[in-house]
């Protein structure tokens, strides 16, 4: 621990990739030799899953390495890309009318780079409160302006929550980056990596909870897996952990704890959302998706870290009274 604690910032964050990087070549090997094996049923369908998931969590981990090597301006723009493409997916879900063109343009080549360079420009204050007071408030307007009142409330509330999600939250993933702790500088991507982590443990632990324990769904019509129990453990279980990585942030092992409970939560109740948005729109699995709206699962990937980004951002901007 002394030794790690003299290495600089950027030394530190270089030996996380490289611990990241390493682990993720000794599972994909495993896996590769698991698929030697002839497997039938099940047993190959989960196979073929499990490889689905390790090659997001690839992607996942050279997002978060790209943006890690390429600074603060371009973490920004890569997750504006990010942002760009989440709700373009969410678009193709919904039913939209010739009335709403205008909304979208207005959200896609107005509202989502003015957010991203308020994000880059550091500008916190304005940037918490664009999406959610202005551009919801100018939203309707423009639509309006279009003369289509049909299902008008709908079709903007939809937008309005595309946006929300799409844009607003995700852009507090960059924001973390940016985040100056007077006594720990260049500390974001450690802060980025922890809410990733806690909110992918949450994830997963939630399910193999609901999936191994006698449970009573929450809302069967939407998943039968989940449970209070299941949440509950899988919460718990990102709080462990969190709590064990607070020597790589800014907090003490009982902040570290609080927060990583707070990032958990949010980002599972956020995937579980998203799975009620998929079950509105007709889709069982994205995989039917693709051929049908275009859709590839994006929104399911980057669902925990919409609702759990500006949760967590806001979270520790106001517990340590940090200014841009």
């Amino acid at each position: 621990m002394g030794t790690l604690r003299r290495l600089s910032a950027n030394e530190q964050v270089a030996l996380l990739f490289v611990i990241l990087f390493g682990l993720l070549l000794l599972v994909s090997a495993v896996a590769a030799l698991r698929q030697l094996r002839e497997r039938e049923g099940r047993a190959r369908e989960r196979d073929l899953r499990f490889r689905r998931e390790l090659r997001a969590v690839w992607i996942s981990a050279v997002v978060f390495w790209a943006a890690w090597v390429s600074g603060a301006a371009g973490a920004t723009l890569l997750f504006g890309v990010i942002s760009f493409l989440a709700l373009r997916e969410y678009i193709t879900l919904l039913k939209t009318r010739p009335g709403d063109h205008r909304s979208l343009l207005l959200a896609f080549f107005a509202v989502l780079p003015i957010q991203f360079v308020l994000v880059g420009s550091r500008s916190f204050d304005l940037f918490s409160v664009f999406i959610p007071v202005y551009v919801f408030l100018a939203i309707p307007v423009v639509s309006a302006l279009a003369g289509d009142p049909e299902r008008f409330l709908e079709r903007n509330a939809k937008i309005q929550w595309g946006i929300m999600v799409c844009v607003y939250g995700l852009s507090h993933a960059p924001a973390l980056l940016l985040l100056d702790f007077p006594q720990a500088q260049g500390r974001g991507a450690f802060l980025l990596f922890f809410l990733v982590m806690v909110s992918a443990c949450a994830q997963i632990a939630q399910e193999v909870a609901s999936r191994r324990l006698r449970h009573l769904p929450l809302a069967r019509q939407i998943d039968r897996l989940f449970s209070y129990r299941g949440f509950a453990l899988g919460v718990l279980i990102a709080g462990v952990i969190g709590a064990a990585l607070y020597w790589i942030t800014p907090f003490k092992a009982p902040q570290a704890l609080a927060m990583a409970l707070i990032a958990a939560a949010s980002g599972t109740l956020g995937e579980f959302v998203m799975r009620t948005l998929k079950k509105d729109a007709g889709i069982s699995h994205w995989g039917n998706a693709v051929a049908v709206t275009g859709a590839v699962g994006l929104l399911d990937r980057v669902a925990p870290l919409c609702f759990a980004a500006p949760v967590f951002f806001h979270s520790v901007r106001w517990y340590f009274q940090l200014k841009p």
